[in-house]
């Protein structure tokens, strides 16, 4: 019989890949949900959550590249800064102290939650194609930062790279596009990290990832139909109300 913590699981899991199909952002949400419903240890709640989104980051480029909203000019740049900072960040995961781990993750969730809550900034003439060489080279700094801050956090790559580009002036839906392929590859390395550095519960994994899918599937239709700014905004302010609990909850 399946208990009350794991039916939440389920639930939240949904939700999650939800946000992470509509808008990319939403998967450091089931962090604090593996830690306080499914009595999961912080490192290992990150590592497998990280995991997971390697199949949600799979469903995510197959529905968006179906649809044509995937720019690989774009796209390329960021996973090419991705690949070896999502190791470095699972490394560094594996050495930080616990309490000090909890604390960075509710300060990025707030953080990120924050930034998209901020009053909308003017809409740009011309947004940023990613063809010179000078967007090239932002997009590579997108890339890295988010792979580091993927496997440090265990939050996901599009968690730091949607807002990024955003302030940078690329297309939302283009942003959100590359955050899917670049989902795959932070968790892949991030994983290969989290296997030598940390410890993955993979039945965990397989539940929630199999509820992730489900929610990623309508979220990518509803990024396509839907008003992403509505569903950006309801996933920002989860991100704040969880990261304010994690940090009351840790002091």
């Amino acid at each position: 019989m399946i208990s009350g913590a794991w039916l939440g699981l389920a639930a939240i899991a949904l939700a999650v890949g939800f946000f992470i199909g509509a808008v990319g952002v939403g998967g450091i949400l089931l962090i604090p949900t593996l830690v306080w419903l499914g009595a999961v240890p912080i490192h290992q709640a990150a590592a497998t959550a990280l995991f997971s989104f390697l199949f949600t980051g799979l469903a995510g480029t197959w529905l968006f590249q179906r649809r044509g909203s995937i720019d690989w000019n774009i796209t390329l740049p960021v996973l090419a800064g991705a690949v070896m900072f999502s190791y470095l960040g699972a490394m560094t995961n594996s050495r930080i102290d616990a309490h000090a781990l909890t604390l960075i993750i509710a300060l990025v969730i707030v953080f990120a939650g924050s930034d998209i809550l901020l009053p909308g900034r003017r809409e740009q003439a011309h947004h940023r194609d990613g063809r010179s060489r000078g967007q090239q080279f932002l997009l590579l700094v997108v890339g890295a930062l988010s792979g580091f801050g993927s496997g440090l956090s265990g939050a996901g790559g599009p968690l730091f790279s949607v807002p990024m580009m955003l302030v940078l002036g690329f297309v939302p839906l283009a942003a959100i596009g590359a955050s899917q392929v670049l989902m795959i590859v932070a968790a892949l390395f991030g994983t290969l990290g989290n296997l030598q550095y940390g410890s993955i519960d993979f039945v965990l994994a397989a539940w929630i990832t199999l509820f992730e899918l489900v929610g990623a599937v309508a979220g990518a239709r509803a990024a396509h139909a839907a008003s992403v700014a509505v569903l950006r905004r309801t996933a920002a302010g989860l991100c704040v109300l969880t990261g304010v609990l994690m940090l009351a909850r840790s002091t």
